[in-house]
């Protein structure tokens, strides 16, 4: 994964913009969310230097914000994976999305 480059990792979460989506998010011990199919209709990234935060709004009514994510991909399949590491190198947070289900 990269450090978050915040022009290149917003335009990579506005790809999904108008499409259904999959979505895998996590967040260390509170919450755990996989293949939970949204479709994206406003997507951002705000935040600055090390530590910024990711929005989207989907189905026209409802909001999923990540905070604290560092890095970013996109893998072979297509699909934007954000994660936030803490200064020991642990993932703290996760916000994955695709256009097919993700493993189970």
């Amino acid at each position: 994964m990269l450090p978050i480059n915040k022009p290149q990792a917003e335009a990579e979460l506005r790809k999904f913009v108008g499409a259904d989506a999959y979505i895998h998010s996590e967040a260390t011990s509170f919450v755990f969310v996989r293949n939970f199919k949204v479709k994206v209709t406003h997507a951002f990234i705000a935040g600055e230097s090390s530590s910024y935060r990711a929005a989207l709004r989907f189905d026209g009514h409802g909001w999923l914000r990540m905070e604290a994510l560092t890095h970013y991909e996109v893998d072979e399949f297509g699909r934007l994976l954000l994660a936030g590491y803490d200064d020991r190198g642990r993932m703290n947070v996760a916000l994955h999305l695709g256009k097919e289900p993700f493993p189970e």
